[in-house]
C-alpha cells in the first residue's frame, strides 16, 4: 500500500504553511489531499500547480521488542475526530547516514538521540505514522505524517523542536515543514 501526499489546489487539509527547515523548498499549494492506493500513479505531466510525495509504509527498522510494545501500547492511530491539525514533514538525510551500517545508525537514532524514548511523553496526543521513499526513487527518504488536536500544537513544537536538536538531525540535508488544517465541511 502506498500513501500519496499530493500539494495541490484541492484536498482534505487547508495548508497552513510549507517552511524549508534545511534544503531545497517545496512549493506552496494552497491544499493537500492524502490518498492510499496499491499503486503509485505517476503524473502525466510534470505540473506547476501541484507537486506528489509518495511513500510507503515498512517495517520498523530502529526499534527493539519492547520498544515497540511501549510504542503499541500508547500511540494512537491516525483519522481520529479531534485531530483537526497535520504536519508533513519530508526529510532527505545525508549520505554519510545511509554509509553506516544498521547497527551504527540504531546507536545513534536510539542510543544517543533518544528518538523514541524521548517521544514517548507526547504519545497519544501527537498521532505519527512513517512512510518510506527512498527506495522508491522519490526526492525525500521519510516522510512524516502527524495528527494532532489544535489543543496540543504547543506539544508538538516541541516534540518537533526536541528532535531537531538530536545528533540524529545533524544528517538530515533537506528537510521540509508542511502545516495543515483538516477541511470541514459544513451541513
Amino acid at each position: 500500500m502506498f500513501r500519496t501526499f499530493r500539494g495541490g489546489q484541492s484536498g482534505g487539509w487547508r495548508v497552513i504553511s510549507i517552511s524549508p527547515v534545511t534544503g531545497e523548498p517545496l512549493p506552496f499549494m494552497p491544499a493537500l489531499s492524502v490518498t492510499d492506493s496499491e499503486a503509485i500513479s505517476l503524473p502525466l505531466v510534470p505540473s506547476r500547480n501541484a507537486w506528489r510525495l509518495v511513500g510507503a509504509p515498512s517495517s520498523l527498522r530502529y526499534t527493539e521488542r519492547a520498544e515497540k510494545q511501549q510504542l503499541t501500547a500508547v500511540q494512537a492511530g491516525l483519522g481520529r475526530l479531534e485531530a483537526t491539525s497535520a504536519a508533513l514533514i519530508p526529510i532527505r538525510k545525508s549520505q554519510a547516514w545511509w554509509e553506516l551500517t544498521q547497527e551504527e545508525r540504531r546507536r545513534i537514532f536510539e542510543d544517543k538521540s533518544h528518538h523514541i524514548a524521548s517521544s514517548l511523553r507526547f504519545l497519544p496526543a501527537i498521532a505519527r505514522q512513517l512512510y518510506h521513499s527512498r527506495d522508491l526513487g522519490e526526492p525525500f527518504d521519510f516522510l512524516t505524517w502527524f495528527e494532532f488536536a489544535p489543543a496540543h500544537a504547543s506539544l508538538f513544537e516541541e516534540l518537533v523542536g526536541m528532535l531537531r536538536r538530536t545528533e540524529e538531525w545533524t544528517y538530515v540535508e533537506r528537510e521540509v515543514d508542511v502545516r495543515a488544517v483538516k477541511e470541514v465541511l459544513s451541513a
